[in-house]
């Protein structure tokens, strides 16, 4: 498995290009934490004298009625169990759509909440750049402090937010899943032609030639391959077969970037998606819709696509048109499966793409009047009477537990109830809480009541092979050509895909020349200087 690149990795190289300007000088390095700092962040281990914090919460606007996202029964129980510690839990509502926007103006002006949330590593490490943070040393490594949080989200997770020269200066979310994507295939499809799944991608484009060919669904518009990758220049399950740099860790940490540009690989990956569309074996009109998660989860719902590449639950995810089941309401017999990542054509191995284990930063501007109740909040989320809760409800009237599984009720009450904040309000987890890789999986599948066993088959095709995590890095020019560089591929990607098959060496030599120009030259080379 390649080396992950952390957080505190990304802060030894340049942040020029992506932090702001907004708090002058940065500070002045801190003496790091002692065990005689004083400061009392482990929850129950200090009484507050009636302290009153604020914290960022994101409003969607789907608060049940009578309800808002500052005013609702999880609010009152946060309370309910922070006012024994002497502490008053106060949520300022930003609206999600406006997030980044919001906190920098707060954080500006002086009146950001007491405790901030962003899922931007540039926004969030421009903030400890420019001095805006409490570092949070002389609070959380001693050690009886914040116990519960640093055994929830690891040390691992932790030095996401711990710069070169160990400087915390904020606490990672603990992702739930680190899975990225996965392949599905209509399985029923290929029973039907007596067809094994495929492994390789010779064998993939033989089955989507069956799929057109014999139509065994007998569906209209049929579309035998689609990615939702396809609409950009990234890496993904599909391309990783493709690309010569998956098998070297310094060649990938340098390449993966709009791979396009240096991985000779990708432009082999783009051939074969010209190749798909030219023979129509995939959808000729994907490009109006692809970048469009709400649309392009119809198409697969609508149970016209054979194959199918997307997140590692999508055949399931009700956010994604709960494919499979929709399909089985319609024609019992069907299998919309997922499958193992393809052999690469260069060595034969499978390559596959995960997620850094922390998903979202909580920070805490250096306007906050009290660190250590803030970090008691926190430290009391990572409870079972603190993040279990609101992550799972309450035992008896959301969930049973089962071999020690929390497993639903009723998801109808779930979804009105809980689900609507649940991931907004349990900060210290991105997603659901956290014990351990298996019981988080099996927890997961119970979810899905009726379909638990792909639900592990998604588990476990999405981490098969050798997993991948993109490097969080960001070189100097990557950061200031950051839009030029999306433009160009805004301009070319789509049209090295659909333009014809006596075209595409032209239409790839323009795409990669035009991301040269933008820029991408001086980004290889800076990466090639980090990681070499």
């Amino acid at each position: 498995m390649m080396k992950k690149i952390t957080r505190r990795d990304f802060l030894r190289g340049s942040a020029a290009g992506i932090a702001g300007a907004f708090f002058g000088t940065a500070m002045p390095l801190s003496a790091l934490a002692s065990e005689d700092s004083g400061y009392q962040t482990t929850y129950g281990d200090k009484i507050f004298d009636d302290v009153t914090i604020t914290v960022e919460i994101f409003d969607r606007s789907n608060a049940p009625e009578g309800s808002t996202v500052v005013d609702n029964k999880w609010v009152d129980y946060v309370n309910q169990e922070m006012n024994k510690v002497g502490i008053t839990v106060d949520f300022v509502a930003v609206p999600r759509s406006e997030e980044s926007t919001k906190i920098q103006v707060m954080m500006a002006s002086g009146t950001a909440p007491d405790l901030i949330l962003t899922y931007d590593q540039n926004l969030a490490t421009s903030y400890y750049e420019k001095g805006g943070l409490t570092i949070l040393n002389d609070y959380v490594d001693g050690e009886d402090q914040a116990r519960n949080i640093k055994e929830y989200v690891t040390e691992e997770t932790m030095d996401a937010c711990r710069a070169d020269n160990d400087e915390l200066w904020g606490i990672a979310a603990k992702r739930d899943n680190t899975i990225q994507s996965n392949l599905f295939i209509r399985k029923d499809w290929l029973d039907i032609l007596g067809m094994d799944v495929p492994e390789t991608v010779d064998e993939l484009y033989e089955v989507l030639k069956a799929f057109k060919e014999e139509n065994p669904g007998n569906v209209d518009n049929l579309i035998p391959f689609l990615s939702t990758y396809m609409g950009y220049c990234s890496y993904s399950v599909m391309a990783g077969a493709f690309m010569t740099s998956v098998s070297d860790e310094t060649e990938f940490n340098i390449r993966s970037y709009r791979p396009v540009y240096a991985d000779d690989g990708y432009t082999e990956y783009l051939r074969f998606l010209n190749k798909l569309y030219n023979e129509g074996l995939t959808d000729p009109e994907y490009y109006t819709y692809i970048s469009d998660s709400t649309q392009i989860a119809a198409v697969v719902a609508s149970g016209r696509v054979g194959f199918y590449e997307g997140g590692f639950n999508d055949n399931l995810a009700a956010n994604k048109g709960s494919v499979l089941q929709t399909l089985r309401a319609a024609n019992p017999d069907a299998e919309f499966v997922s499958i193992p990542p393809l052999q690469s054509v260069n060595d034969g191995e499978q390559y596959n793409w995960s997620y850094e284990s922390n998903g979202a930063y909580l920070l805490i501007p250096k306007t906050c009047k009290n660190v250590e109740a803030v970090l008691t909040y926190l430290d009391w989320q990572g409870t079972r009477d603190g993040g279990y809760v609101l992550a799972n409800g309450f035992e008896g009237e959301h969930y049973e537990l089962e071999d020690g599984i929390p497993v639903v009720i009723d998801t109808e009450y779930n979804a009105e109830d809980l689900d609507w904040i649940r991931y907004d309000i349990f900060l210290l987890g991105n997603g659901t809480y956290f014990e351990s890789e298996e019981l988080n999986m099996q927890t997961y599948a119970k979810k899905f009541v009726g379909y638990e066993d792909y639900v592990i088959d998604n588990f476990e095709n999405g981490s098969a092979g050798t997993c991948m995590v993109v490097p969080a890095y960001v070189s100097e020019t990557q950061g200031t050509n950051s839009t030029e560089i999306t433009l160009v591929m805004d301009e070319n990607h789509v049209k090295c895909i659909t333009c014809g098959t006596d075209e595409f060496d032209t239409a790839i030599d323009t795409y990669r020349t035009a991301m040269g120009k933008a820029g991408m030259e001086q980004v290889i080379e800076e990466r090639t200087e980090y990681f070499s």
